[in-house]
């Protein structure tokens, strides 16, 4: 006799008003596997599983757990049920400590002292079964973002789960936190826990996952034996056609320098130097990508040049005219686009609705109306963007947090894009982006280029990098430790990304 599959969905069915979400939707999960879920954003990934962790109920269909019907009210049953969760953007207490999360909601009655005894050699016993090792007296806010991550796991195994659905988790995560992140997902299933992976990354789904299901807005497509099917098949089946999965573009034909950055400085709100001493230009049809690990720089580069942060030392110059103490609505002028590496918490106000945030930084423009904004032409303006950039769903009035995280990605990239700079800086452009979009947003980057925009790119996807840049400077600890041509082999970055010359 087979055995029940540790997750069954049958005929789930979800509508939010208009929108379709998840229609009659039947997927198996085998008991100690890896099962990923792939789809372009809006496809209905985050919100089948939200559905099965409780946050949202579905308006028909059933809920299996090993073979048993569940009715799942609110997470609380879910955990009951043994499904945990490990969200895109963590709920961590960012000022506890990793215990003090470990043991939030669990406290395990009104006398703390032996709740929290017990969460701690729990912690140690899971560290030690998983290798999920971490600090129990950290806190939260001090903790790398791969660690914070690991925390999220630990919550859920430290409440019984058996199955561990995880929503884009490398999202945040650096190619050797991500390689880790895979070691323990592999000891998980091997320890016959059952593990659900939302991506868009096809690669991850090819590294990690034992089956892979495939969702096209709002229905199930397809299910795959990972080994028996191929990336092509993959991007094809989630966009519904061929993808180009390679970026095609010509030789740069770089003109004037529009960027000059000399003998640069940056600190951060702790007084450490970030940014130590570095010079560089970014010239007219050209893309410069700036390759390392995250934290040795790049955001507060980016944030002194778009304004956002104030330089320690060193000159910032656009076309030639040191930019000085200036704003950025005064840079905005000069022709200087950004989009910032966080949209959540510099890209967007989540709360306003889309053809607000479409406009977010150029509301001053006449042709919104100036001092009475025209809201006629201002939605007028966020439609014709939603239908160039196939933003879903394609609703203007609808709260920019109802979107999903790649939607709210390109919300961001039409505004800046459409204004047509002559600089433009870009923090993780494709950052929870399906590869659909991907490939469009690559398409536009390089478009900017052949009109001869000067663009830097900073980015944690190295394969993006070097997709895309005409040069690529490597940092290390806030420097400049080299140049390379965008034909650099992977090894050779990485080692100067490491700080080993190459």
């Amino acid at each position: 006799m087979s055995q029940a599959p540790a997750i069954e969905l049958v005929g789930i069915d979800k509508k939010f008003g208009a929108v379709h979400a998840n229609k009659n939707i039947n997927l198996a999960v085998a008991k100690g596997s890896i099962h990923g879920i792939i789809g372009e954003n809006g496809a209905g990934k985050s919100t089948l599983m939200s559905i099965l962790y409780g946050f949202y109920h579905a308006d028909s269909g059933e809920i299996r757990v090993g073979g048993t019907p569940v009715t799942i009210r609110d997470s609380q049953a879910a955990i009951n049920a043994g499904i945990g969760m490990v969200h895109q953007h963590f709920m961590l207490v960012e000022n506890f400590t990793v215990l003090e999360n470990l043991v939030l909601g669990a406290e395990g009655g009104m006398l703390l002292a032996g709740g929290v005894a017990r969460a701690r050699a729990e912690l140690k016993r899971l560290a030690k079964d998983y290798g999920l090792e971490v600090d129990p007296d950290a806190v939260i806010e001090e903790l790398p973002v791969g660690l914070q991550q690991r925390v999220e796991i630990l919550k859920a195994m430290y409440r019984g789960a058996e199955i561990l659905i995880l929503d884009e988790p490398t999202g945040v995560l650096t190619p050797a936190e991500a390689d880790h992140l895979f070691r323990i997902l592999g000891v998980l299933r091997d320890q016959g826990k059952t593990v659900i992976l939302i991506t868009h990354k096809l690669r991850e789904i090819m590294a990690i996952t034992d089956t892979v299901s495939v969702m096209r807005r709002g229905e199930m497509v397809a299910t795959r034996k990972t080994a028996e099917t191929t990336v092509e098949e993959l991007a094809e089946l989630m966009v519904g056609r061929r993808v180009l999965l390679r970026v095609e573009k010509g030789e740069a034909k770089p003109g004037a320098v529009v960027l000059s950055v000399r003998n640069l400085t940056v600190k951060d709100g702790r007084g450490v130097t970030m940014v130590d001493n570095v010079s560089f230009d970014v010239r007219a049809g050209e893309i410069v990508g700036i390759a390392g690990v995250a934290g040795n720089g790049q955001s507060e580069l980016l944030e002194a040049i778009s304004g956002i942060r104030m330089p320690a030392s060193g000159e910032i110059l656009i076309d030639g005219e040191p930019i000085g103490k200036a704003d950025p609505a005064r840079l905005r002028d000069l022709g200087l686009a950004h989009i910032p590496e966080d949209r959540h918490h510099m890209g967007l106000v989540l709360r306003f609705e889309e053809y607000e945030n479409a406009i977010l930084g150029y509301h001053r423009d006449p042709k919104y109306g100036g001092l009475f904004l025209d809201l006629d032409a201002i939605r007028k303006d966020a439609i014709e963007k939603i239908e160039k950039y196939d933003i879903r769903p394609p609703n203007p009035r609808l709260r920019t947090a109802n979107f999903s995280g790649g939607n709210q990605q390109k919300i961001v990239v039409a505004r800046e894009i459409e204004r047509d700079p002559k600089l433009l800086l870009i923090g993780q452009p494709t950052r929870g982006v399906d590869i659909g979009a991907i490939e469009f947003i690559h398409r536009r980057i390089i478009d900017m280029r052949d009109a001869g925009k000067a663009q830097l790119l900073v980015s944690v996807e190295l394969d993006e990098i070097r997709a895309l840049s005409d040069r690529i400077l490597v940092m290390f600890a806030g420097q400049i430790v080299g140049e390379k041509t965008a034909d650099a082999g992977e090894q050779t970055l990485g080692l100067m990304m490491a700080g080993i010359a190459a």
